[in-house]
């Protein structure tokens, strides 16, 4: 990336509804029409009239509630034009404390972080945003040129995690149910049709072994995502210490933007870890927990 940090613009269109007039053709009615059906008539083109008022409402109310959230995401990428990183990063937070989500808002979250010296939050929120768009090529690359910012012990993700990475845990949940009932189909369609049992032998085999894999994924990114905890330095300089005491020797540091497994906790103590040969205590309020 050449030391650039790239930041994601959202799209300003907004969907809306149209509404239109239909043609109507008249038609020719006898004189003696009864008088019950002028009125039902009548009726009927009350309700489509209140119908296409509702309607105009509903989208004139979307409108009304989609704008604050467009006005304030330009509110910030404004603050970040300007260099005001931190207030953009101050904006951005609001937006999603508010509700807003949306992997481009975490990415220039990320992007205003990193620019006002904030690694370990700007880490934080690309790993947000690696969520929600997991091959993202801009996300991935800021990611790992954040990361290679960070001096000291710090995780490395393996091979197998960045492999993971390239499906959500809800992508790699559709994909293990589709395969899943795709087998259980081709196994009703061998039972229907008995003749069919040794051409579909291999069909079987194949899928059978594709959805056991995915379901390994998916229990692998299940962990991952929702057992394993990561912690994230947000302070500058932090002292991992042998004990939960602030009395207890230090017995390595890291810096802002290390990760650190989580392995236990203790009041307003983490037990964290970088490595096997690094284990200690910190404070919870040192880090952010993924």
């Amino acid at each position: 990336m050449n030391g650039e940090i790239t930041m994601h613009q959202r799209d300003r269109t907004v969907d809306g509804l149209a509404l239109g007039s239909s043609r109507r053709t008249a038609s020719r009615f006898p004189w003696a029409m009864h008088a019950s059906f002028l009125t039902a008539l009548s009726a009927f083109r009350r309700r489509t009239l209140l119908l296409i008022v509702a309607l105009h409402l509903s989208v004139c109310v979307l409108a009304v509630c989609a704008e604050p959230s467009i006005a304030g995401f330009e509110a910030a990428n404004k603050l970040y034009g300007q260099g005001k990183f931190a207030d953009a990063a101050a904006a951005y937070e609001k937006l999603i404390q508010s509700g807003e989500v949306s992997a481009a808002l975490y990415f220039n979250l990320g992007n205003a972080f990193f620019k006002a010296g904030q690694f370990g939050r700007a880490i934080a929120a690309y790993d947000q945003a690696g969520h929600l768009a997991p091959r993202d090529p801009d996300l991935r690359a800021n990611l790992q040129f954040a990361r290679n910012q960070i001096q000291g012990p710090t995780l490395a993700p393996s091979a197998w995690q960045h492999w993971l990475a390239t499906l959500s845990l809800n992508e790699w949940t559709l994909l293990a149910a589709f395969l899943v009932w795709l087998l259980f189909l081709v196994l009703a369609v061998r039972q229907w049709r008995p003749a069919w049992k040794r051409p579909l032998r291999f069909t079987v085999l194949s899928l059978a072994v594709a959805a056991g894999l995915s379901c390994a994924c998916l229990a692998a990114s299940l962990g991952q995502t929702r057992l394993l905890r990561t912690a994230i330095v947000v302070t500058r300089d932090v002292g991992v210490r042998h004990g939960p005491l602030d009395e207890s020797p230090t017995a390595f540091t890291v810096h802002d933007g290390a990760e650190l497994r989580v392995l236990d906790q203790k009041d307003e103590w983490l037990q964290v870890s970088a490595d096997p040969r690094r284990i200690g205590w910190l404070r919870r309020q040192e880090v952010v927990v993924q």
